[in-house]
């Protein structure tokens, strides 16, 4: 029972059993034909001689006939047991090679299970993937997997880390006041409030953030996708964002062509796009600046830019603009900007229309340039 238990539970000794079976299989054919076919090609070759000889002896042929067996047996059990001891030891040296990754790959996964993403499995480095086994490439996609998990659990943590931040700060605030409040430090005035009042908002803009952040990463909301003029988009946008640039003293630009076709698109979720970029852009560009927003065809696609010049953003820090908490200026105060999660939903928005989005930036002071593309209609 022993061995039945030690048998089922390991692939080594499942793949030499197997083996051992094929060998004894092939034995039992070897003896078998032996066994068979010898008597009929001794008498042909007796026979054959008889013609030649001229005389046909019972008794030499006999003989000849059970020596010629015992030599045959012989030779058969010589090479039955060579060929025996030879796929006995390769038999066990391909049930090792081939059980090692396997074994590799489940103490891996043990680990993994614990925490410890940062495990990985060896592979050959000198060889590209079409050239290497099946196991080999296993191993290659089982430490992509782990990759992955760990860069996953490395922005769980960055994003605890991150919305506990966030919290903090309007809740320290909320408290500061009331304690104020309570000791009689602060005036209960209507300034006091509005102070309160203006965290408390700020705290439910984050966590509204949130919750649409939440929503868009994990594709639990439905595009309701029909032919939408480009024009009425970019109405709406100036529509709503217009006083505010007025009351900064920020020009705000259009340049839409009249024959554009229709994008094929959300209505409202393409809205929430162009009002984040350009209320970014509006947010980064000081009194006197500029504001662009246009519009144009690319091929079977239309192409929205917001161009500003306002403070620009370095190269090394444009290929992280959408992650989330993502801030370039890591002094900058949130309580005059956003929840830094706007980016981060407007990229989900467009990948989901089928689009792209993308920054560029000439530099810190140059201005930026945020574009995205939706399909044409």
């Amino acid at each position: 029972m022993r061995i039945l238990s030690l048998i089922r539970s390991h692939l080594g000794w499942k793949l030499f059993l197997s083996y051992l079976v094929v060998i004894l299989v092939g034995l039992l054919i070897l003896v078998t034909a032996t066994e068979f076919t010898a008597p009929t090609a001794f008498e042909r070759h007796m026979a054959a001689m008889a013609a030649v000889m001229g005389k046909r002896s019972g008794e030499l042929e006999q003989d000849l006939f059970v020596n010629f067996r015992r030599a045959v047996t012989e030779a058969v059990v010589v090479a039955g047991v060579a060929a025996f001891v030879m796929a006995v030891l390769v038999s066990w040296f391909v049930s090792r090679r081939v059980v090692r990754p396997v074994q590799e790959m489940m103490v891996a996964s043990q680990r993994i299970a614990e925490g410890h993403y940062d495990e990985r499995v060896g592979v050959p480095g000198d060889a590209r993937r079409d050239e290497l086994d099946e196991l080999a490439q296993l191993g290659i996609a089982f430490n992509q997997m782990t990759a992955r998990l760990e860069q996953t659990e490395a922005r769980r943590l960055e994003l605890i880390g991150n919305v506990a931040h966030e919290l903090r700060t309007p809740l320290s605030t909320i408290k500061g006041y009331m304690e104020g409040l309570i000791d009689g430090v602060l005036p209960a005035d209507i300034s006091t409030f509005q102070l309160i009042y203006r965290e408390t908002d700020r705290l439910q803009r984050l966590v509204r953030d949130l919750q649409e952040l939440s929503r868009v990463e994990a594709g639990a909301y439905a595009l309701h996708l029909h032919p939408v003029p480009p024009a009425r988009l970019i109405e709406g946008v100036v529509a709503r964002l217009g006083r505010q640039f007025a009351e900064k003293g920020v020009a705000l630009e259009t340049q839409v062509p009249p024959d554009l076709p229709p994008a094929l698109a959300d209505e409202d979720r393409i809205g929430q796009v162009l009002l984040n970029l350009v209320g970014n852009a509006l947010q980064y560009t000081p009194s006197g600046g500029q504001v662009q927003l246009s519009v144009r065809r690319e091929g079977a696609r239309l192409r929205f830019e917001v161009q500003d010049t306002g403070i620009g953003i370095a190269a090394e820090h444009l290929p992280h603009v959408f992650e989330r908490f993502y801030r370039v200026d890591k002094s900058r105060s949130r309580a005059g900007g956003g929840s830094g999660i706007g980016l981060t939903v407007a990229q989900h928005l467009v990948e989901a229309h089928g689009g792209q989005i993308g920054a560029e930036s000439e530099g810190a002071g140059r201005g930026s340039l945020f574009y995205f593309t939706l399909p044409l209609a």
